[in-house]
């Protein structure tokens, strides 16, 4: 029996067919595409990607995804509630992703991002408020 990687962001996929081939280059075709292969690179600890796919007028200069007392972070899922356009090249995706830090309890982070596209990419702008 061959064993399949399934995706982190809960589609029903393997993760190579999924959410992997976004973070080997491929690009997005849609916001909440963007949003699910995010995910997955916190999952992948690939902060690269996080990075790369976060738009330049918004984006840190570095990104640890280390917790500052050393704890490693588990995500436990993602839940995608909306995913709208405002036109053709603006987006919003409103999720809840939950973790846990360490030994901690679980914490469910909600968000209302905004997504822009740029030269047929999809990036991360921010969160709304």
């Amino acid at each position: 029996m061959t064993h399949v990687d399934p995706c982190p962001c809960g589609r029903p996929m393997a993760y190579a067919a999924c959410c992997g081939r976004f973070h080997a280059g491929e690009a997005a075709p849609d916001a909440e595409a963007l949003m699910r292969s995010r995910y997955s690179a916190y999952v992948k600890q690939l902060p690269d990607y996080l990075l790369a796919s976060w738009h330049a007028s918004t984006r840190p200069e570095t990104l640890s995804l280390d917790d500052p007392a050393g704890h490693r972070t588990r995500w436990l899922g993602l839940t995608v509630h909306e995913h709208t356009f405002s036109d053709a090249d603006h987006a919003q995706v409103r999720f809840t992703a939950r973790y846990r830090i360490g030994g901690g309890s679980a914490v469910k982070m909600q968000e209302h991002s905004r997504f822009v596209r740029e030269d047929g990419r999809w990036f991360y702008l921010d969160a709304l408020p």
